[in-house]
């Protein structure tokens, strides 16, 4: 990156790892010296919650409004519909107006701890696009915006071009979704003057097409931002963990196992997401990424504490903190382990090992917990666990039961 920018938030986008590519630099960099500059990324409702590989794209936002500007969180109650077909190998499945509604309102709890929203210049503002994809007139959309589409040049992004190089289908319904998030940046810059869409370097199309209708529409100009596909060292993509996604919702994912997410580090990445995902300067993100040894083990656990607190709030990493260090250190129980509350009535005929370990969330199902037991990576009280057809009846659950999975997932079995 040769460019040096007078902008607070392009210089912390570059400096932090944020930045894979911009649409006009110098623009960009003027707009934002000039004034209050809102910004957009869209979110689609595919599901209650968002994971923590869109918490790169959340970042941003919070990084746009501490360096004074407006961002703008488009939740995409209309895109959703459709589905985003950018560099699936298959149809996303389509969910109904009122299963889209329920996730809408689950991620909308993410978004409150990481900007603030309100009335003010620089206050978030949380919108949907349904308010004006809904009502839409197919033929009088057809002939005032679908004129400036060339298919050809659809055909040509890559994100499309990969699906087609495949021989995978893409349907018409998806392959219209491009031009609706280019709709959506022109009527965000109609009704609230924004002048920036952000989001993953697989959005670049979809953002450039935006950028075109909106210069050819209305004449204004306006920038695009992407950020790089985060993968671990490993190759990894973000986002997943042995057990599923990561999610940022308390509800989905504990704050405790949220925490040990991060704590699990590989210790190649521990400065890279330290500069991307906290707020610790520069100087000390560095610092703390070169640790090595057992040194580098304190700086995942402050990694781990820093995103905690952003996400779930700093009494909930401290707890997650103080659990790991008595599960770990001192062979404990931990008081703020995730724990499956059975009743009387669920161990009447007793209940097997297999299914304590797939319903506490250690292990997908049965073939995988028995697989666990038989590598010798199952532990029921911190003791070797190696009968796979052990059955646990309430006699054994008069005082709750710590299972592990290897060295760093727990779980508790208790009765109510």
């Amino acid at each position: 990156m040769t460019y040096h920018p007078k902008s607070e938030f392009v210089s912390v986008m570059i400096e932090r790892g944020f930045l894979a590519d911009c649409t006009d630099y110098q623009g960009l960099d003027d707009a934002l010296m000039a004034g209050v500059v809102p910004g957009y990324i869209g979110f689609d409702a595919t599901a209650k919650s968002l994971h923590v590989g869109s918490l790169i794209q959340i970042m941003m936002l919070r990084w746009l409004q501490k360096t004074g500007h407006k961002p703008i969180v488009l939740m995409g109650g209309g895109t959703t519909k459709v589905g985003d077909p950018s560099f699936r190998a298959d149809e996303r499945p389509l969910l109904t107006p009122a299963q889209i509604d329920d996730n809408i309102a689950g991620i909308k709890a993410v978004f409150s701890n990481y900007v603030s929203f309100g009335d003010g210049a620089s206050d978030a503002l949380m919108l949907n696009n349904a308010e004006w994809l809904d009502g839409l007139n197919y033929l009088d959309f057809l002939r005032d915006i679908g004129r400036h589409f060339s298919v050809n040049r659809m055909l040509a992004f890559e994100s499309v071009k990969s699906r087609l190089d495949r021989e995978q289908s893409l349907s018409f319904l998806e392959f219209n979704y491009m031009i609706l998030q280019a709709y959506d940046f022109l009527e965000l810059n109609r009704r609230y003057g924004c002048l920036l869409q952000m989001g993953g370097s697989d959005q670049w199309g979809n953002i450039v097409n935006g950028i075109d209708l909106t210069r050819r529409v209305l004449d204004h100009e306006i920038y695009g931002l992407t950020s790089p596909l985060l993968t671990t060292s490993d190759g990894k993509k973000m986002g997943k963990s042995q057990d599923g996604a990561v999610w940022l919702n308390p509800e989905m994912r504990s704050p405790y196992e949220f925490w040990q997410f991060w704590r699990n580090t590989t210790d190649a990445d521990v400065g890279r997401f330290l500069k991307l995902y906290t707020e610790l300067p520069i100087d000390e993100c560095d610092r703390l990424g070169a640790l090595k040894g057992s040194e580098i083990n304190e700086a995942k656990i402050r990694l781990a504490n820093e995103i905690t607190t952003l996400a779930h709030g700093a009494d909930a990493a401290a707890a997650a903190e103080a659990t790991a260090r008595e599960v770990f250190e001192k062979g404990g129980v931990g008081d703020d382990l995730p724990t499956l509350a059975l009743t009387k009535d669920d161990i009447a005929d007793g209940i097997s090992i297999v299914q304590l370990i797939v319903r506490s969330g250690l292990a997908k199902s049965g073939k995988d917990a028995k697989r666990l037991i038989a590598e010798n990576g199952a532990k029921i009280d911190d003791a070797p666990l190696t009968d796979a057809g052990m059955m646990i009846d309430a006699d054994k659950l008069a005082t709750p039961i710590k299972l592990s999975a290897g060295k760093k997932r727990h779980a508790l079995v208790t009765l109510t």
